[in-house]
């Protein structure tokens, strides 16, 4: 048996977009996830559980959901509209002339087999989460509770622990069963949070690699050993080698010619006409792609058509070469450490047809190749209960993508919103530190509470930063302050009374029914 083992870490994470509106752009973004992503991966999951059963393979995977995607998961007057957008997407598709061609008849099967998916378990992702946790193939991290970006927000440590219990608070209920371990938003760390995770009872997380080669004292084994803290949370470390291969386009199998191509969609190839004929009043990702790759010179336009044959022809290719080289690599480290080697791969789940159209179906190859190449793959949480001593460290400063050290969510472009949040957790502290006798004072408080969650999203300011839908970005940010201070406003008015407005902000944001604002109570 080789010695050492890979964890891949899967982070399934959406903002709260719903919308009470059919057609919207954010319930575009929900079911887009839903249909390329979260539908094929379960299937995948499942399967490699069954597999594991029958075969003894027993290979394991970690998978971080956000509380704001449990939300959304869970809401059934949002789902109920699913089935309906699948319809359209159908329809969308007959207005192209590729409609009956090879990529047509593919992408019109693929959507018809989610929608089957969709309908064998009613809609209930949460359930098969569940089956997959009690299997024990699957171990589940919970996340801040609306993706909030700690780092920015230590100014109130309230706030801090606020998002990491609300969190923990949603997981428990949603799943009975408490989450030892976290995906920190952005994989962001800074010094201290390991005692307010402490606090939370959170006993594990994931850094990007210098988080871990930059602590001090330096760890003997860099990333490839987890570290502990002083206050008993322990820190694993992405490992480059393992994760550039499959998240980069440039560098990566995802820019594989024969692959489907992401940028390419119907939603900007058939007419403003037709758009308008099925009830679309804006150009916008329809989740419809025919083309491929082609090349990485190759501008949209000069695409040639997706060959689902010729792509699957190198998703197995691709496999091998992935556990070939990571069992090259863990035979090399285990002779120059002189331990075995854990390897922590962890990418946001989208990537995996999302992202990567290919990508299920790469991470079901994976595990068949993984068990004939004696390759272990496990869990976060398997790794720690087998490993007997870690070395005592104090993590560095971090976190992952471009430029490493949280410049990415504090910048020109969004830095405005650290004032607003800062006033406004100062605020909720305050409120939370109040004796609250009545029950409709209690009630506004926790929606204020959620209001502050929302509008703390890590996804706004990277949207900010990207220059993306950057609109939508500042309007959710406001919308939700605005929000706070409206029942701020209530609270500290001598009319006590839930007006008609704070009982539609309840029905819109309708979201952690468990908060305690006593998460945002002054930390001793």
């Amino acid at each position: 048996m080789t010695e050492g083992a890979l964890a891949l870490v899967l982070h399934a994470h959406l903002p709260y977009v719903r919308s009470a509106k059919s057609g919207s752009l954010e319930e575009d973004w929900y079911f887009q996830a839903l249909m390329e992503c979260y539908l094929p991966l379960l299937e995948v999951l499942e399967n490699n559980t069954e597999t594991s059963k029958t075969t003894n393979n027993n290979q394991k995977i970690t998978i971080g959901i956000s509380p704001t995607l449990l939300a959304l998961m869970e809401d059934r007057e949002l789902n109920s509209r699913f089935l309906k957008w699948a319809k359209a997407r159908e329809n969308i598709l007959e207005y192209s002339e590729l409609a009956n061609n090879k990529p047509g008849t593919f992408l019109k099967k693929f959507i018809q087999n989610q929608v089957n998916n969709w309908k064998k378990c009613n809609g209930d992702l949460i359930g098969r989460f569940a089956k997959l946790l009690a299997s024990g193939v699957v171990d589940l991290l919970t996340c801040a509770a609306t993706h909030g970006y700690l780092p920015l927000l230590r100014e109130n440590p309230e706030a801090v622990y606020g998002q990491l219990r609300t969190g923990i608070r949603e997981h428990e209920r949603v799943f009975s069963n408490k989450p030892l371990g976290i995906w920190l938003p952005e994989c962001a760390y800074y010094e201290g949070l390991d005692k307010l995770m402490h606090k939370a009872e959170l006993k594990y997380a994931i850094l990007d690699g210098h988080g871990l080669l930059n602590a001090n004292p330096r760890p003997r084994y860099g990333i490839y050993s987890p570290i502990c803290t002083k206050n008993g949370v322990a820190f694993f470390a992405r490992d480059s080698d393992s994760t550039l291969p499959i998240w980069s386009a440039s560098h990566g199998y995802p820019g594989e010619p024969e692959y489907r191509e992401f940028h390419r969609d119907l939603g900007w190839d058939i007419s403003m006409e037709k758009l308008n004929n099925i009830g679309l009043e804006d150009r916008r990702p329809l989740g419809l792609k025919l083309h491929k790759v082609t090349s990485k010179s190759a501008s949209l336009n000069e695409k040639d058509l997706y060959d689902p044959d010729l792509a699957y022809a190198e998703i197995n290719k691709h496999a091998q070469e992935y556990i070939s080289e990571r069992k090259s690599q863990i035979i090399a480290l285990r002779e120059t450490m002189g331990t075995k080697a854990i390897l922590v791969a962890p990418f946001d789940a989208e990537l995996f047809g999302h992202w990567w159209f290919e990508g299920p179906l790469f991470l079901k190859e994976i595990f068949k190749i993984a068990k004939k190449e004696n390759i272990i793959l496990t869990s976060l949480k398997n790794i720690l209960q087998n490993t007997s001593h870690m070395q005592l460290c104090n993590p560095s400063p971090s976190s992952w993508g471009q430029g490493g050290y949280h410049d990415y969510w504090l910048n020109d472009s969004n830095s405005w919103i650290i004032r607003k949040w800062s006033e406004a957790g100062n605020h909720m502290v305050k409120i939370a530190n109040k004796e609250i006798n009545d029950k409709d004072t209690l009630r506004l408080a926790k929606q204020a509470a959620r209001e502050l969650l929302l509008s703390q999203s890590s996804d706004w300011s990277f949207i900010l930063r990207a220059g993306t839908t950057t609109k939508l970005a500042k309007e959710r940010i406001n919308l939700h302050l605005k929000r706070f201070w409206e029942i701020i406003n209530q609270i500290e008015s001598k009319d006590k009374y839930i007006s008609p407005s704070i009982e539609n902000i309840e029905k819109e944001d309708c979201l952690f029914p468990l908060i305690d604002i006593r998460d945002w109570s002054s930390i001793n």
